[in-house]
């Protein structure tokens, strides 16, 4: 009978330090440095391919947060994915030459725009856009591209036959 009391404790005490540690990660992988609110200044820029990009992935420059993604739509006009990116105030001063691409973290992490400072002496601003984009790789397009050129390469030259003397 204590036995059995000491295992269900055991148990009980087992359970209840995973949900916690569950509950850790959980805070520390939602965990941001700033919300997605009305502080800071919105960027825009045009994609023609988005990826896995989804609101609320980080906008960073050198490994830095500097912001987050505030929403991804579709523009009609340009036939191009239109990002809103929120950066926080505190970073002001990115060139208006500056570029955007949307990179992947780690092998099977998350994606995330990554933005190269230029060279120029004016700033980008609430509202502004940014000119120099590059859109994320998709795997998928890269192994097709790859298969296609290798059926293409076999195609255009047969093995040639062996001729017996």
């Amino acid at each position: 009978m204590r036995q059995t009391r000491t295992i269900e404790l055991g148990t009980g005490l087992f359970v209840l330090l995973g949900f916690s540690a569950l509950f850790f990660l959980v805070t520390q992988i939602t965990n941001r440095e700033f919300g997605l609110g009305d502080g800071g200044y919105q960027l825009l820029a045009a994609f023609e391919q988005v990826g896995g990009l989804k609101a609320g992935a980080p906008v960073s420059m050198s490994g830095v947060t500097i912001g987050r993604v505030e929403g991804i739509e579709y523009d009609f006009d340009e036939y191009k994915a239109r990002v809103k990116m929120r950066i926080d105030s505190r970073f002001d001063r990115i060139p208006d030459d500056s570029d955007a691409g949307i990179f992947t973290a780690g092998l099977l992490g998350g994606q995330y725009i990554g933005i190269g400072p230029g060279g120029s002496e004016t700033f980008l601003a609430e509202g502004d856009q940014m000119q120099f984009t590059q859109s994320a790789i998709v795997l998928e397009n890269l192994i097709s591209k790859f298969l296609f050129s290798k059926a293409a390469d076999q195609q255009a030259d047969p093995p040639a036959e062996e001729s017996t003397p």
